[in-house]
């Protein structure tokens, strides 16, 4: 009796609604042909793959894929520059949109406070090549304007881009630069619902500007703070390769290489298809664990989750 009720009240839903699931069907079809139907590929991973043969065709190994993995003499170093590189994200990369956009919120002046959004935010739309050029370029030891910097002041030049250890700081310092601003759009947006009889109630209490954004503003967007800690958390092992691949070089490989550029050389380089799908699949199972691990700590401490 109760699940022919819900069916019916399914049926009166769809038939009072159906304009609305017209419009979500080109968005279901398309998740399930290119994300969820290419899934079946992680099978490569436990076989001995031959594109002549074919995934049902293959032979089947295993977990020796795996095992390869974790003795290989790069693994250490692919988790450990992948760690870094986004850790280093969070507790530098992630505080500084939402700085900014609390500094944003305080401006009096529109026009001004228009033109230092459009500034902050333009970085965000260089491509990656053209931003790896830029990077390049300014640290070249030839001429670089910060070398440059560097040899007026008295000191000596540096080679930035040939340093292992320059790298992480290179790469999440361009990384600011270019989605700080970008990244702030949220927190703002998040800011203008912020109830403005609390801020009069505040002026009148003669509360400071820093008070006000301590007391007020901050607990305000907590919760979406929370949202986009968790996702960030849940992308640790997701370091994006084109601009990792695109500063690397011989002499920094040792603190470059990092699990995306890893499996595209090993997988399209090498064509090692099947090695290269098990070292994603460890990608995503540890993103998973870590992004579970977050909301459950999340909703614990702070009763906000992403799930």
């Amino acid at each position: 009796m109760k699940r022919s009720r819900q069916k019916t009240k399914l049926k009166k839903q769809i038939s009072s609604n159906w304009q609305l699931y017209v419009l979500m069907l080109p968005a279901v079809t398309y998740t399930l042909l290119f994300c969820y139907k290419p899934m079946y590929g992680i099978l490569i991973a436990f076989q001995n793959f031959s594109v002549r043969k074919g995934i049902w065709g293959s032979e089947w190994v295993g977990f020796d894929n795996f095992m390869r993995l974790f003795n290989s003499y790069w693994f250490p170093i692919i988790l450990k520059n992948t760690f870094t590189l986004s850790v280093l994200g969070l507790i530098i990369g992630f505080p500084v949109p939402i700085i900014l956009a609390l500094m944003l919120n305080e401006l009096r002046n529109g026009k001004y406070r228009t033109f230092v959004q459009t500034v902050s935010y333009l970085p965000h739309f260089i491509s990656t090549v053209v931003m790896c050029g830029i990077i390049t370029m300014f640290l070249s030891p030839s001429n670089g304007v910060i070398n440059q910097i560097i040899a007026l002041l008295g000191g000596e030049k540096v080679y930035f881009m040939q340093v292992p250890e320059w790298f992480k700081w290179i790469y999440e310092l361009s990384g600011i630069w270019q989605g700080a601003g970008w990244s702030s759009i949220i927190y703002f947006a998040a800011l203008s619902s912020v109830d403005s009889a609390l801020l009069e109630a505040a002026d009148i209490d003669g509360a400071s500007r820093m008070q006000k954004i301590w007391y007020i503003n901050l607990p305000e967007i907590i919760p979406t703070i929370v949202v986009m800690f968790v996702l960030r958390c849940g992308q640790i092992l997701s370091v994006g390769y084109e601009k990792v691949y695109l500063l690397q070089n011989d002499m920094n490989l040792i603190g470059s290489e990092i699990i995306s550029t890893y499996v595209y050389k090993v997988g399209l380089e090498q064509s090692d298809f099947a090695f290269s799908t098990a070292v994603g699949l460890f990608n995503t199972v540890v993103n998973c664990v870590i992004l579970c691990t977050a909301n459950a700590l999340s909703k614990k401490i702070t009763k906000t989750g992403l799930f």
